[in-house]
């Protein structure tokens, strides 16, 4: 695969992070509340640093199945708990497939259940923070839930600044773009020359 690969200083993370995800979100036409957009933001800057994202086990650091921190949250012995338990497992869904989808290669449907399971995390929020003084995070989460892969599209943009896409490309964003209706996706299969169409569709047009 041929790519073009820099190397770019940065002098404050979280404000790099808060102008990335901004154009991203600009540049794919996606408009989110500002207290969302300051949520991701913080999100990636906690999150950029391992020892936040990855559990320590005797085996060394490793990151929980989600479905393990489903049944986690689940079977919190309170509230409070189960709130940090979806919260984590939203948020690790959301940076997992916004930043290592390509690690996903040939294993689409992983993607597709983070998107998934971080999709229903953070909708279980958002009915859990209807009212009282926890509302204002309940509205960030329902948006979050509401717009969860037009998210993970403007993460997946930041994580690619580096990466020039070549036609050795076209297969795998054509089937992330099948698999998940990634408009991203979408957007850079045109610039390469490809109108992306659905199966069923393409088997219709013969």
């Amino acid at each position: 695969m041929a790519t073009d690969v820099r190397v770019q200083a940065v002098a404050d993370l979280r404000e790099y992070f808060r102008d990335a995800l901004h154009a991203a979100l600009n540049h794919q036409h996606v408009t989110v509340e500002d207290q969302t957009e300051h949520y991701v933001v913080n999100l990636l800057t906690i999150f950029a640093r391992a020892d936040q994202l990855f559990e320590q086990t005797p085996s060394g650091a490793r990151l929980t199945p989600l479905a393990v921190m489903l049944s986690q949250a689940v079977e919190a012995p309170s509230l409070e708990a189960r709130c940090r338990g979806l919260q984590r497992l939203g948020d690790v869904s959301l940076f997992v497939a916004g930043f290592f989808a390509q690690g996903f290669a040939r294993k689409l449907i992983d993607i597709d259940y983070h998107i998934a399971m971080g999709g229903q995390a953070y909708g279980t929020l958002a009915l859990t923070m209807q009212s009282g003084r926890r509302r204002p995070l309940g509205q960030i989460f329902a948006e979050l839930a509401q717009k969860f892969q037009p998210m993970v599209d403007a993460l997946n943009e930041i994580s690619e600044t580096a990466h020039q896409h070549s036609h050795d490309d076209l297969l795998r964003l054509y089937e992330l773009w099948l698999k998940t209706g990634s408009e991203r996706s979408r957007s850079i299969l045109r610039r390469l020359g490809v109108e992306p169409a659905h199966l069923a569709q393409a088997r219709l047009a013969h």
